[in-house]
């Protein structure tokens, strides 16, 4: 096989693999739509579900069905509405903000912030991997704007910003 082979061969499985990425986004919205579907229509017939959902995955399916960042009330409400019973735990509401919180933690929700006792949190859609061909290299390199980002450093000249309140701390010279 030729150079030219491979960067066929790549661009082209590159390609699929982002088309099967955005397969599978549309059809885990799809089936989150359908999953909260029926469980309100279960609700109103008065159904009870023959397979028991715990409370974390019912929050996965409210939050990734979703599509836009909600706060822990909102995802306790949109529980209610899907039929889910949270009449078993003490607190419901914490119980919501204690799983919102690890699903966090584990990647699977990103953090909102907003004013105080206002967060949200949105589903993590994973990102696209795409591959930089030597054209986009050049062109990035040919922006200056792009082409000093790329020569830059972690030092921070700036001084830190001061704190507030309490104490204050002399650097040492």
């Amino acid at each position: 096989m030729t150079h030219e082979d491979y960067r066929r061969a790549l661009a082209s499985a590159t390609r699929e693999y982002e088309d099967l990425g955005a397969k599978r986004r549309e059809i885990d919205q799809r089936l989150a739509e359908l999953a909260q579907t029926i469980g309100t229509l279960s609700k109103l017939l008065g159904l009870t579900p023959t397979v028991p959902m715990g409370l974390t995955d019912a929050i996965r399916l409210v939050v990734r069905g979703a599509g836009v960042p909600m706060t822990p009330v909102e995802v306790r409400d949109r529980l209610h509405g899907i039929g889910f019973d949270v009449s078993k735990y003490v607190n419901d509401l914490a119980a919501v903000h204690t799983i919102l919180k690890r699903l966090n933690e584990s990647g699977e929700l990103r953090f909102v912030p907003r004013t105080p006792g206002k967060h949200q949190y949105i589903w993590n859609t994973p990102s696209t991997p795409v591959v930089l061909t030597r054209d986009i290299v050049q062109a990035m390199y040919d922006n200056r704007a792009e082409r000093d980002a790329m020569r830059a450093t972690d030092v921070d000249d700036d001084p830190p910003p001061r704190r507030r309140g309490g104490r204050s701390h002399k650097r040492a010279r």
